[in-house]
């Protein structure tokens, strides 16, 4: 966070006294709503900052990671349920941002946000392959017969083709598993299909993110350097 007319001046647009002339004005706008109080603190990377209608802002896009608790559905919006857009910060209420993908309401863990439309679409192709890890506590253990169902590709019940997945057991109950796609409520489905009902899922992992150290219900703004390793540059 920094001062406005602080970072006004860093763009090299006006002196200091000009600055606060712009501001009286009413020529700058945070997030659409007109701001003259130079004192005031802003955040670049997550507000929209235009001077005479015309954005500041450095950064075209937002790409954010959340750490999903249970009991939120991944949608934009829901008349009945929590939706996982309620743990989204409000300075970034003006991105228009979207959930990339799906985690179930019981499921926890790597949920990406972003408002870059063609971003969103090229990270959920299962053409882009961008793995995706988790780690499953279930009934029963997995064991060599499932490891190879897994990686030969699974049919379930209803005829829903798997493309080929990693199973790793980890020991009893617990399995981690890698997915390179996403189909409603796939992990449970799957593992469901060998006999394995799973009574906890987080996801761990998406390309090459992890969560860290950010705690559940948090949020964080990933780097470009981030956002490019998960398009594959």
């Amino acid at each position: 966070m920094e001062r406005l007319d602080k970072f006004l001046c860093s763009l090299g647009l006006a002196t200091r006294s000009q600055v606060k002339n712009i501001l009286k004005a009413g020529r700058v706008t945070v997030d659409g709503v007109p701001e003259g109080d130079g004192s005031r603190k802003i955040d670049p990377l997550s507000q929209d900052i235009a001077l005479d209608g015309e954005s500041l802002c450095k950064v075209d896009r937002v790409v954010l990671m959340l750490n999903k608790p249970e009991g939120y559905v991944t949608a934009t919006e829901d008349a009945r349920e929590r939706t996982v857009m309620e743990l989204i910060p409000k300075e970034y209420a003006h991105r228009k941002l979207r959930p990339v993908g799906r985690l179930d309401k019981a499921t926890e863990g790597l949920l990406l946000f972003t408002d870059d439309g063609d971003l969103l679409h090229r990270l959920i192709s299962p053409k882009k392959e961008v793995a995706k890890i988790y780690y499953a506590r279930h009934e029963g253990t997995a064991g060599a017969e499932d490891v190879a169902a897994f990686r030969a590709g699974l049919t379930l019940a209803d005829g829903t083709r798997c493309l080929p997945a990693e199973l790793e057991p980890l020991g009893p109950g617990e399995s981690r598993i890698t997915l390179r796609e996403g189909k409603y409520h796939q992990v449970r489905r799957m593992m469901a299909s060998r006999g394995m009902h799973v009574n906890y899922l987080e996801r761990q992992q998406e390309g090459e993110l992890t969560l860290g150290n950010l705690q559940r219900g948090q949020v964080r703004l990933l780097t470009e350097e981030e956002v490019a390793s998960l398009e594959g540059k």
